[in-house]
C-alpha cells in the first residue's frame, strides 16, 4: 500500500478522506466587517481511540504522524462564552460590538471558538487548540476580520476549512493563506475554492490538535457542500446547508440530495452544537410559524429570538435538539400542519415535499 506524503503547516492537523455541504448570500459589500466575537470553551477528556469504519480505500500521510484507511463514526458539546452584538440588518452592518471571553475550566485542554461576524450578516469561526497552538479558519468571509481577531487573541492560523466554494466563504482564502496556512474544502471543479491544498469528501475525519472532525456531505445548496463535525466536542459546522429555522437555498444540488443531506444532520444527537454561517433567524422564523403555527415550542423560540435580537444579541449557534422541534426543513416527515400548509397530498414523498416547503420559502414575503 502506498502512501502520499505531505508537509502542513502543523503537524497537529491530520486528514483521511472525507464529505461535503452548502449555501449561498447575495450581498457583496465585503468591506463592512466587524471585529468581534463569541468564544465557546469546552473542556473535556479526549479518549484516545475513536470507533472506526474501514472505507476500502487508500491511505494518505500528511505530516509526520497521521496514516489511515478508516473513517471515524462518532458523536457530539459546548460551554457558551459571552454574546456580541450585532444588528438585525441584513445591508451595510456596521455596529457589531467586541465582547469578552468566557474560559472554563483548565485552558491546557480548552477548545476554544471565536466566533466573528462580518460582511452584512456572516458568521466565521476561529477554532483553536490551547495545548498544540494550532488555529483553523471555518471558512473565510474577511480577511481583515479574521486578522484583528487572530491579534487580538495571540493565535496563529495555521488552517483553513472551507464548507463551500461561495465567495462569501472563501474571499479571504488567497490574503489568509501566506506564511504556510493549508486549505482544505470540498471538491469543486475549476479551481472554484482558492488556494486549496487538500480536498476531503464525504466520511473523511480530520484530526485538529487532539480532536477528531468528521466530514459530512450536506450538498444541495451547492454540490459540494460539507460540514464539519467534532463529536468529542458536540460541535458541528454547517455552513450554509443548514441554519437556525432553516436550510440554505438550493443553487446547484436536488432536492433528493439536499433531503438527504438534512436527514443526517438531524442524526447528529440532540445536544449538538450548531454553527451555521448567517444571521437569518429573525426571517426563518416567519416563514416556520407560517407554515407550522400550531407548533408551541416553535411558538416559544420565536418569543426567545425576538428578545435576543431586540437586545442585539445572535441568534447562533444553536442547538440540534433545537432545530429537530422546530425548523420545517427537518420536520417535512413528522409534521402533517407542515405537510398540508405547502399543498402536499397523500401521493407526495418525502421529497416532494421538502421541495414544497424549499419552493414556499423561496417566495415567501411575510
Amino acid at each position: 500500500m502506498t502512501t502520499r506524503k505531505w508537509t502542513p503547516a502543523s503537524s497537529h492537523f491530520s486528514m483521511a478522506n472525507g464529505l461535503l455541504l452548502g449555501r449561498r448570500h447575495f450581498s457583496r459589500n465585503i468591506t463592512s466587517c466587524a471585529v468581534a466575537a463569541l468564544v465557546h470553551l469546552s473542556v473535556v477528556s479526549y479518549p484516545a481511540t475513536v470507533c472506526a469504519l474501514h472505507t476500502g480505500e487508500g491511505s494518505q500521510r500528511i505530516g509526520n504522524n497521521f496514516s489511515t484507511t478508516s473513517v471515524a463514526k462518532t458523536c457530539p458539546a459546548f460551554t457558551h462564552g459571552a454574546f456580541f452584538h450585532k444588528t438585525d440588518r441584513v445591508h451595510n452592518s456596521s455596529r457589531m460590538n467586541t465582547m469578552s471571553t468566557a474560559t472554563t475550566g483548565d485552558s491546557s485542554s480548552s477548545f476554544s471558538v471565536a466566533q466573528i461576524p462580518c460582511l452584512d450578516d456572516n458568521y466565521g469561526y476561529l477554532i483553536h487548540d490551547e495545548t498544540t497552538g494550532d488555529t483553523a479558519a471555518i471558512d473565510t468571509p474577511s480577511a481583515d476580520a479574521y486578522k484583528s481577531e487572530l491579534k487580538k487573541r495571540g493565535w496563529k492560523l495555521t488552517h483553513i476549512l472551507n464548507t463551500h466554494h461561495h465567495w462569501d466563504h472563501t474571499g479571504g482564502n488567497i490574503e489568509l493563506k501566506a506564511d504556510g496556512v493549508q486549505v482544505y474544502g470540498p471538491s469543486e471543479p475549476n479551481g472554484k475554492i482558492p488556494g486549496i491544498d487538500e480536498t476531503v469528501g464525504d466520511g473523511a475525519t480530520l484530526t485538529f490538535g487532539g480532536r477528531t472532525a468528521n466530514v459530512i456531505d450536506v450538498g444541495g445548496h451547492t454540490m459540494g457542500h460539507i460540514a464539519y463535525h467534532f463529536p468529542e466536542e458536540k460541535t458541528v459546522f454547517v455552513g450554509d446547508s443548514l441554519f437556525a429555522l432553516g436550510c440554505g437555498r438550493m443553487f446547484e444540488g436536488t432536492p433528493a440530495q439536499f433531503w438527504t443531506s438534512l436527514k443526517k444532520l438531524r442524526n447528529l444527537p440532540d445536544d449538538t452544537t450548531v454553527y451555521c454561517a448567517h444571521e437569518y433567524t429573525a426571517a426563518n422564523a416567519k416563514f416556520a410559524k407560517s407554515v407550522e403555527p400550531g407548533n408551541a415550542e416553535l411558538m416559544s423560540r420565536i418569543d426567545e429570538i425576538v428578545a435576543k435580537r431586540s437586545r442585539g444579541e445572535p441568534t447562533v449557534p444553536s442547538m440540534m435538539g433545537v432545530e429537530k422541534s422546530t425548523n420545517p426543513f427537518l420536520r417535512i416527515d413528522i409534521s402533517e400542519e407542515i405537510r398540508r400548509n405547502v399543498g402536499a397530498t397523500a401521493n407526495d414523498s418525502d421529497v416532494d415535499v421538502f421541495a414544497k416547503v424549499r419552493r414556499a420559502k423561496d417566495t415567501f414575503r411575510g
